[in-house]
């Protein structure tokens, strides 16, 4: 594959992250009566990763995410010279799709700006009023077992054709547990999307939402590398 064409694969991928699961959480989530809720948000995250990694794995991998971008590198998988074409893309989809989002969600006339657009944020921008530490630990301990996830079903030795339902499912997991505390970024993409249409708090606190997910991704993918690493990728299986 060109470089185009993985470029336009990360941001086709991106924007359908961000535009579905902050989608999900902005219109979906609290709708009266039958509003989808923090169960449904974190489906909709998984389901937008599932969905793409089969539609763009063999274009891009579908990496969606500046920090899964990184952390492959640390893990032995993906060439750094590679990493600022993965990242604009990325950045890109996921600003266009937030502004996007903004644009469907003020034709609402009881949509309100100051209520957010899924930003992520720690203290006064935390659903749960946790604090920066709180924020800190989560972002790096999740997305350091999200790359060990993608990297370890994605190993020559797991079942193959099932490393995108293992890596939604673990990105749902993730937004279970989390969407209290930061709103769940591990995503330095997705997290910038939103900010730069809120501002504000949310662009005041955005450090962390790149920060902790660099740190976590280098620590998973260096790790998986250091102790489950096998051949990438999958070798032949002779007869078939």
């Amino acid at each position: 594959m060109t470089n185009v064409q993985k470029g336009l694969a990360e941001f086709i991928g991106t924007f359908w992250l961000v535009f579905g699961g902050c989608g999900a959480a902005v219109l979906a989530a609290g709708f009266p009566e039958v509003g989808i809720g923090l169960l449904g948000v974190s489906l909709a995250f998984g389901l937008t990763v599932v969905t793409m990694a089969y539609a763009i794995g063999h274009i891009s991998g579908c990496h969606l995410n500046p920090a899964v971008t990184v952390g492959l590198w640390a893990g032995g998988r993906f060439s750094a010279r590679d990493i600022p074409l993965y990242v604009i893309a990325q950045l890109l989809g996921a600003i266009v799709a937030a502004f996007l989002l903004y644009y469907v969600a003020k034709g609402s006339p009881i949509f309100d700006i100051s209520n957010g657009l899924a930003e992520n944020g720690y203290g006064a921008g935390s659903p749960g009023n946790y604090d920066l530490w709180s924020g800190l630990i989560v972002e790096i301990l999740l997305t350091a077992v999200f790359l060990w996830v993608i990297m370890g079903s994605t190993d020559g030795r797991a079942p193959a054709g099932f490393a995108p339902l293992a890596i939604g499912l673990a990105l749902t997991l993730i937004h279970l547990i989390s969407i209290p505390v930061t709103n769940t970024s591990v995503n330095p993409a997705r997290s910038t999307g939103p900010a730069l249409v809120v501002g504000g708090l949310a662009l005041q606190q955005l450090w962390l939402f790149w920060v902790a997910p660099l740190v976590g991704a280098l620590a998973g993918g260096w790790l998986y590398r250091r102790i489950g690493a096998d051949s990438f990728p999958r070798p032949d299986i002779e007869g078939e």
